[in-house]
């Protein structure tokens, strides 16, 4: 009887350090700081940058109508779906001259106002690169989605107010500056048609254009 207990004794004592042992060593593997942090599944991201819009509509003879580049201001937020895809909603708004386009001369302003409200939805994919011998990690990601621009012209002989389906598709970098906090830089292209027939009456064709914006923003993570 003495003896089966010191062999359990001899058993157990061995396999109660391994135990212990397990854990600390696991510990020591992990990142600095990696056991402390906890990961975030919410962000908010305001930014400001600035839009190239494509050609609204073609006129005859080459001449077309088109809103003038123009600063936009915005914010997403993001919710994570998983360790690398989430899903993020986006509003932004942007306003500028109108121009109209004219064979040679290019681009002239006629002193009407455009007014663009932006808004989608997206997944987003998302590739975390720990930089080498710094603290800071770099997140290049990718979106995809789809929403709707809404457009308003004021001018003299045409005022009216149209919203319109628009997919878009859109790249850029995280970059953490802390837990919680980080810059992201964006470009994105939002693609869709100004339906002007339906909207002014006027004889001219609607078209799908690419309207790009690139923005840097501050990203808030919780």
């Amino acid at each position: 009887m003495h003896s089966s207990i010191v062999r359990a004794r001899a058993l157990v004592a061995p396999l109660a350090l391994a135990l212990i042992a397990a854990p600390l060593a696991a510990q020591q593997r992990q990142p600095a700081g990696a056991s402390t942090q906890k990961p975030t599944v919410f962000d908010v991201t305001p930014y400001a940058g600035y839009m190239h819009f494509g050609n609204i509509v073609d006129g005859p003879l080459g001449t077309s109508l088109k809103a003038g580049n123009a600063p936009v201001i915005g914010a997403q937020v993001g919710l994570a779906m998983g360790p690398n895809v989430g899903v993020v909603g986006n509003i932004a708004y942007g306003s500028s001259n109108l121009q109209v386009g004219v064979p040679i001369i290019g681009g002239v302003d006629i002193g009407g106002t455009s007014h663009h409200l932006i808004y989608d939805a997206d997944v987003e994919l998302r590739m975390p690169m720990q930089s080498t011998g710094a603290a800071q990690q770099i997140t290049p990601f990718a979106q995809l989605g789809a929403g709707a621009i809404t457009t308003k012209f004021e001018e003299s002989v045409l005022n009216t107010s149209s919203t319109n389906f628009a997919a878009n598709v859109g790249a850029g970098l995280d970059v953490s500056l802390g837990h919680g906090f980080g810059a992201r830089a964006m470009v994105k292209d939002y693609i869709g048609r100004f339906d002007a027939l339906d909207n002014t009456g006027l004889p001219v064709s609607g078209k799908t254009t690419n309207n790009i914006a690139g923005s840097v923003g501050l990203r808030l993570s919780f």
